[in-house]
């Protein structure tokens, strides 16, 4: 009888040890910020395989893997709606500076720029494992590219349902939208009714339009009501990407440009925006030439630029629209990559010809530019929007916070501090120091409405059930530490990321694990 009692004591005690383990990870004691905007609480997150199972007080929870978060922020895993990681995800799979700065969930595809056969690029990633979840649109540059190349003419008919055949392959390989770059070439070539033709397609499947609006710069207001106009005709969510005003000339304009939005969402039309929390952008060095000359690949190119009477006007024109913009000399325009000459790496435009020893003027500055575009063209930083309008788009409660970068190699080139401190800069500098926004909307802004906006029921928000992408950060010492002159450093703060349940930075350093999944509409 007494070994009886003692098996059945064994047993009980086991299956009780058993129950007491039940969590692979317990979160103790932190400042939950569940994602919807709300006042933290003092809480306990429990997760279990891959997904969050409790929140609240768990005094007798045990886990595999206990993390106290006494003093620290847990929240939701940040969403980054604008990113442009092709390629750099098979360079660098764990996508550290991602990581570092609090994304476990990255959108690409965004400006016009994407695989298109989806299809493929998601089984590429599923073999691969990233360190954070992909998510991805279908653009249209790279459709009219396939279907057109670069010529500068509407569609034909013929031409419009090939480019609609596309992005519905795209949309039922798991696209979750359509994605333009009006600015950029060929998307800069097509009409409007183009791009409808393209987003009811993606509406059919529950898609969102986002859009590198046609321009942010004079005719930034034309632009939103372009994109506007696109998602009333389309009947779909309109994302209108990298939200700024241009030139200094056209400093302070933010509130006209909100206004259009707001007036948007009260005639009823789904428009959001996105935002990164800098005065300087980042593209290609060929949107400084006109994008009439751009037509037709670079032996075309190479054909205008060495016409002297085309080379002439394109000078002008490029001299012009710097006027307009108040500034004499390209010093906005500066170097991150330039693979013909690295050396340049870093430089603007104004001392890069004085180096050419041209003259001091915008005309030979303009030239150039032209030269380097025909050496292959370079990555480049344009310091051109102003503080009060960051921070008054900043405070639009419908804006998204998104980097607008790749997946960061280490040491490689000047490239523009986004890529490493989007988030990190939000939260400790514009909602710490300045105070522009508080804590939990900002992580709002970070967590459910991307989430909600593009169509993520499992991310976004703490809660039971959601997959489990966790951060724990300390809100008094996160901060960006990467800058224009010395980009390539990490974010500070993060003292935890969980990416689909598993740890991927854990007491602020990046475990190398590759958590995250290939994120496919309808799955």
């Amino acid at each position: 009888m007494k070994h009886f009692i003692t098996l059945i004591t064994g047993i009980l005690f086991a299956a009780t040890s058993a129950f007491a383990q039940e969590y692979d990870v317990l979160i103790r004691g932190g400042k939950i910020a569940d994602g919807t905007g709300n006042a933290w609480f003092y809480g306990d997150v429990a997760i279990k395989n891959g997904k969050i199972a409790r929140i609240g007080s768990l005094p007798n929870a045990t886990a595999g893997k206990v993390l106290e978060a006494k003093g620290l922020i847990v929240c939701p895993g940040f969403i980054d709606v604008h990113t442009h990681i092709e390629e750099d995800e098979f360079r660098l799979p764990t996508a550290d500076n991602f990581i570092y700065d609090g994304v476990t969930t990255v959108v690409t595809g965004n400006c016009g720029l994407s695989n298109v056969d989806l299809g493929f690029y998601f089984k590429q990633l599923d073999s691969l494992k990233t360190s954070v979840n992909v998510a991805s649109l279908i653009g249209h540059n790279d459709v009219r590219k396939t279907v057109m190349g670069t010529v500068n003419r509407p569609a034909t008919p013929e031409e419009q349902q090939r480019m609609e055949a596309l992005v519905e392959k795209a949309m039922r390989d798991g696209a979750y939208g359509l994605a333009t770059g009006l600015i950029y070439v060929p998307g800069t070539y097509s009409t409007t009714e183009e791009v409808v033709g393209l987003a009811k397609v993606a509406a059919r499947y529950g898609g969102v339009y986002a859009s590198h609006i046609r321009y942010e710069g004079d005719e930034v207001l034309t632009a939103i009501e372009e994109a506007v106009n696109i998602g009333r005709q389309a009947a779909i969510p309109v994302q209108i990407s990298h939200f700024k005003v241009s030139g200094q000339n056209n400093w302070g304009r933010s509130k006209e440009t909100l206004a259009a939005v707001e007036n948007a969402r009260r005639e009823g039309i789904d428009v959001t925006i996105d935002q990164y929390p800098y005065t300087a952008s980042s593209t290609g060095l060929n949107t400084l030439l006109p994008s009439w000359a751009l037509a037709g690949g670079l032996d075309s190119i190479k054909a205008r630029v060495n016409d002297p009477i085309i080379r002439r006007r394109m000078t002008e024109e490029m001299v012009a629209t710097l006027k307009r913009r108040k500034q004499n000399h390209f010093t906005y325009a500066v170097v991150a990559y330039y693979d013909a000459d690295t050396t340049l790496n870093g430089k603007n435009i104004e001392e890069i010809n004085l180096l050419k020893g041209r003259k001091h003027k915008a005309a030979a500055e303009a030239e150039t530019i032209m030269d380097m575009a025909l050496k292959g063209g370079a990555s480049m930083v344009f310091h051109g929007m102003g503080d009060w309008d960051v921070e008054n788009i900043m405070r639009y409660p419908q804006n998204m916070f998104a980097s607008d970068a790749s997946i960061r190699v280490y040491n490689f080139g000047v490239p523009h501090p986004r890529g490493y401190g989007t988030n990190a800069r939000v939260l400790g500098y514009y909602v710490r120091q300045k105070k522009i926004i508080p804590l939990e909307e900002a992580i709002r802004r970070m967590t459910s409405l991307p989430a909600q906006k593009f169509n993520l029921p499992e991310r976004g928000l703490l809660q039971p059930g959601r997959a489990a992408d966790v951060l724990v950060f300390d809100e008094n010492t996160i901060i960006d530490v990467s800058t224009y002159d010395r980009p390539h450093q990490y974010s500070r703060g993060m003292k935890y990321v969980i990416v689909n349940g598993e740890t991927v930075v854990d007491n602020e350093k990046h475990t190398g694990v590759r958590a995250g999944k290939v994120l496919r509409k309808g799955e």
